[in-house]
């Protein structure tokens, strides 16, 4: 699919569903990565992820492009338009859009970060797994209120 059937797609699903027309540019954008579509607020494009298409096909896209019209109709009457905003998820509601778009197959996504520290309690032996270093001379053991220790892992 090219960017001007996604054009007349996205116009279509616009008029069907919204009663509105879709009067700006839309088109694919092979770098998305994480993400299903996104909105431009400052030019009103909306941006379409193609990998979607190609794995899930038309359906899931439909839903997505829903999800971006919401975002557009309303930022463009000046109603709440992000996602915490009830009448965004009213909308979306209504038209039938998808809250969250569905994972690619290879995609990384966001990794935890590994728990790089230990802090060991001198008294009772009790661990605790940090993420981020600490000073231990600033905290006591939950279980006992004995000193801590930092340990590497």
């Amino acid at each position: 699919m090219e960017n001007e059937e996604l054009q007349q797609w996205i116009e279509q699903v616009s008029l069907d569903h919204f009663g509105v027309p879709f009067t700006h540019e839309a088109l694919f954008n092979r770098r998305l990565t994480t993400t299903g579509g996104r909105y431009m607020l400052k030019s009103h494009r909306i941006e379409i992820n193609p990998h979607q298409l190609e794995v899930y096909g038309r359906e899931e896209v439909e839903k997505i492009i829903k999800h971006e019209l919401c975002h557009y109709h309303l930022h463009i009457r000046g109603r709440g338009y992000q996602h915490r905003d009830p009448e965004f998820k009213a909308l979306l509601q209504k038209v039938g859009g998808s809250r969250f778009c569905q994972s690619l197959p290879g995609s990384k996504g966001r990794k935890p970060l590994p728990y790089r520290y230990k802090l060991v309690c001198k008294s009772c032996g009790t661990e605790y797994l940090r993420k981020r270093k600490v000073d231990p001379k600033r905290y006591r053991c939950g279980r006992c209120a004995g000193k801590l220790k930092m340990v590497d892992l």
